[in-house]
C-alpha cells in the first residue's frame, strides 16, 4: 500500500485512501504517479463511472487505474462501493455525523472534504439530513506553505493590514490563499509582527479542521470557529475573542455583509473570499456590489489561471479603478 509522504504532494495519500473500499483504493494507488501527485477530486457516483480530477481536468478511470477516454471502460462503481464509503467516512457511526450530513459533507482528518448527494429529507421547508446517499466528492486539501507570499505586499503594509477580497471561480486557489495569508498574518514575518487572527471557517476548508483542530498551519495567533456560519462566527469572534484580523471565505449573502460591516466598525480587519470571475462580474452581485462601492474593501485581488491555478490576475484598490499589479504572477 502506498503511504503519505510528509513534506510532498502525497500527504492526502493515507487519511484519504483508508476511507475507500478496498478495490477503489487499489484502483486509486494504481493511478499514474504526476496524477496522483496533482490529484483534486475522487468522485464516487452509484451506477456511474469511477472519475478523477487532477490538474483542472477530469478522468474516466478503468479498474486498473489506466485513464481511459470512454466511460464504458471505466469502472462502474456499485451499490455497496457507495454504502462501504459511507460506513468508512462516518466510522461505522454514520447518526454520529448529522449535522455534518445536514450540511452535505464531512471533512476527513487531514483537511479532507467529502462532499454527498442524495434524497434531502425536509423539515419545516429545511433540510433536515441526507438520506439515500449515492454520490460523493472527495477533495484533497492541499497546503502550499508560501503561496501568499507575492499577495502579501498587497494586503499589509508598515504592519498595517488592509481590508482585503479575493475574488476567483471555483477552484482557482482563493482557500490555500486565504490559508497561507493567515499563518503569515499570525505568526508574523520579517518587518511585520504577528497578530491575533480568527478564522470563521464555515465550511471547515480553510484550517481543515478534524474534530476541532486545525490540520492546517494557519498561524500560532489563529482561532478558528469551525462549521460557524459567518455571519454568526464574525459577530462572536467580535464579542469574545479580540482579534486584530478576522479571515472568512465566500462571503455572499446580506448577513454576511452586515456582520462584515460590524467587524469594520469594531476596528477589526477583515479578509474574505466570494465566487466571482473578475470584477465586473462580482458587481452584478447585489451584496458584492453594495460592499465594494461602499469602499468597504482596501485591496480586491483577482485570482485565475493564466499562469497556472493560483494567478494573481488583478489587484486593484478601493477605488476599483486603479490597477496595482502590472502583470500577472504566480
Amino acid at each position: 500500500m502506498l503511504t503519505a509522504q510528509k513534506g510532498t504532494s502525497f500527504e492526502w495519500q493515507k487519511p484519504v485512501l483508508e476511507t475507500l473500499p478496498g478495490h477503489i483504493r487499489s484502483i486509486i494507488e494504481g493511478l499514474p504517479e504526476p496524477i496522483r501527485k496533482d490529484l483534486e477530486e475522487i468522485r464516487v457516483r452509484e451506477n456511474r463511472p469511477l472519475m478523477i480530477c487532477s490538474r483542472g481536468r477530469d478522468y474516466f478511470v478503468s479498474r486498473e487505474g489506466r485513464l481511459v477516454q470512454n466511460a464504458d471502460d471505466s469502472y462502474i462503481v456499485t451499490h455497496d462501493d457507495t454504502n462501504c464509503l459511507l460506513q468508512l467516512i462516518s466510522d461505522y457511526s454514520i447518526y454520529a455525523f448529522d449535522e455534518e450530513i445536514r450540511n452535505g459533507y464531512i471533512t476527513l482528518r487531514g483537511g479532507h472534504r467529502v462532499g454527498m448527494a442524495g434524497k434531502a429529507v425536509l423539515e419545516n421547508g429545511r433540510v433536515k439530513t441526507l438520506k439515500y446517499i449515492n454520490s460523493f466528492n472527495i477533495r484533497i486539501s492541499r497546503e502550499i506553505i508560501g503561496a501568499a507570499d507575492k499577495a502579501m505586499k498587497y494586503i499589509t503594509y508598515d504592519n498595517q493590514v488592509f481590508h482585503t477580497l479575493v475574488l476567483s471561480p471555483p477552484q482557482m486557489g482563493k482557500t490555500t490563499l486565504l490559508r497561507d495569508v493567515s499563518r503569515k498574518l499570525s505568526d508574523g514575518y520579517l518587518g511585520f509582527r504577528g497578530l491575533k487572527t480568527v478564522i470563521v471557517d464555515e465550511r471547515s476548508e480553510i484550517a481543515g479542521c478534524f474534530r476541532g483542530v486545525p490540520q492546517r498551519q494557519v498561524g500560532v495567533r489563529t482561532d478558528v470557529l469551525d462549521g460557524c456560519p459567518k455571519a454568526d462566527g464574525i459577530m462572536m469572534a467580535i464579542r469574545s475573542m479580540s482579534p486584530r484580523v478576522i479571515i472568512t471565505d465566500e462571503i455572499g449573502r446580506p448577513e454576511d455583509a452586515v456582520a462584515v460591516e460590524e467587524a469594520l466598525n469594531a476596528g477589526i480587519k477583515i479578509i474574505a473570499s466570494a465566487h466571482a470571475s473578475s470584477l465586473t462580474d462580482a458587481l452584478t452581485r447585489p451584496v458584492l456590489s453594495s460592499l465594494l462601492t461602499k469602499k468597504t474593501f482596501e485591496r480586491v485581488i483577482v485570482l485565475g489561471d493564466s499562469l497556472g491555478v493560483g494567478t494573481m490576475e488583478k489587484v486593484y484598490g478601493s477605488d476599483l479603478c486603479t490597477q496595482l499589479l502590472e502583470n500577472p504572477v504566480r
